[in-house]
């Protein structure tokens, strides 16, 4: 059965967005606004659409999941909106990443959760053309970018009067801005594990160690991309961008790229973590069979002290044999003999700074 589904998938043409989208229509929020006036509202029909286009400037819809076939083949016959890049918005593995069409950008980006302690990621598209952004998120609830909205609401700023370049650039600096909560989230997870190293050496800690490693990771491989989507908007090959608008497309990429030097910095430091916990571990064993090899090393002599009165040759036979054995202090003179070894090599290995009590 997987081999018949995957030969169906591979014969599906490109652009073709019917086998992969469900019945769900998504929730479509509209902010539709010129300098002056500002207009919020949910759309129930994608025929109110043309409506807004014509009456606002700038128009923003933002669409709470993949959306459904009637949506989509709106989007394509009435805004131009190519079938490639509407298969890749229900695709949501995609990587960041920009295509230029005709008359629009198709822009891919991933927004970050933390939740229950790892990170979750979540797919962006975004459609910037002449007058209005069409962005598509996942079926996760909540987002980043209430802040944008809510500089909408209150004209904050200079958002308002600038057109919807402005609103796009705004949108993916949203983005990436809130990379850097969990970049600060992950140092104190990094910092966390090397003070629990440091005090106490766990078994579970190189398991909690690659497990944060993994998450850096997962920020690098998103940040790379990332930065060459800015990079490719900074090129405005489709004059989309007006020049206003572009340093600030410049201060997203100085962002991007210091993230990454950040995230190189996290990366570098989880690698140094797993070392350390292997030095450490290392250096208890040390430790410990440095201490048990010293305990040995007392019990030598008077393993042959005790070896050579455990011969028991008779005395009577030749002067020679054990004369100890006929002698009133014999016993107590062989147990004496073996107390002063042993505090001898103990109080030479205690002046020599070896008999430290190994490390927990």
């Amino acid at each position: 059965m997987q081999r018949i589904q995957t030969k169906a998938r591979e014969s599906r043409p490109a652009g073709d967005f019917h086998a992969c989208v469900g019945n769900t229509p998504s929730k479509i929020t509209a902010f539709a606004y010129s300098e002056t006036d500002l207009l919020e509202c949910v759309l129930e029909d994608v025929q109110e659409i043309p409506d807004l286009l014509k009456q606002w400037p700038v128009v923003w819809l933002n669409l709470d999941g993949p959306g459904d076939i009637k949506t989509l083949e709106f989007f394509r016959d009435q805004l131009g909106l190519h079938p490639l890049a509407l298969e890749d918005v229900v695709n949501l593995g995609q990587r960041p990443k920009v295509e230029a069409y005709d008359d629009h950008l198709f822009v891919v980006m991933r927004m970050l959760h933390e939740a229950s302690g790892s990170l979750a990621t979540e797919q962006l598209s975004l459609f910037l053309g002449r007058g209005f952004l069409i962005s598509f998120q996942g079926d996760r609830p909540g987002d980043c970018l209430e802040a944008l909205r809510e500089r909408l609401r209150s004209n904050r700023g200079v958002l308002r009067q600038k057109k919807a370049d402005y609103l796009a650039y705004a949108l993916v600096d949203t983005v990436i801005d809130h990379y850097f909560p969990i970049c600060d989230w992950l140092d104190e997870r990094l910092d966390s594990l090397e003070t629990q190293i440091v005090k106490r050496l766990t078994k579970d800690a190189p398991e909690r160690v690659l497990a944060t490693k993994q998450q850096v990771l997962l920020l690098k491989r998103i940040l790379r991309p990332t930065r060459d989507v800015v990079s490719s908007l900074q090129r405005n090959d489709l004059q989309l961008f007006d020049t206003e608008t572009l340093p600030y497309l410049r201060d997203c990429y100085d962002h991007a790229n210091r993230l990454l030097d950040t995230v190189e910095s996290q990366r570098d430091l989880a690698a140094s973590l797993l070392d350390l916990y292997l030095s450490l571990a290392a250096d208890r064993t040390n430790s410990v069979m440095r201490f048990l090899t010293l305990i040995s090393t007392i019990f030598i002599p008077l393993t042959f002290v005790a070896g050579v009165y455990g011969m028991n040759f008779d005395p009577a036979s030749s002067p020679w044999n054990m004369p100890e054995l006929r002698w009133r202090y014999g016993y107590p003179f062989s147990l004496g003999l073996m107390a002063v070894v042993a505090l001898l090599l103990t109080g030479f290995f205690y002046l020599r700074g070896w008999l430290e009590r190994p490390k927990k």
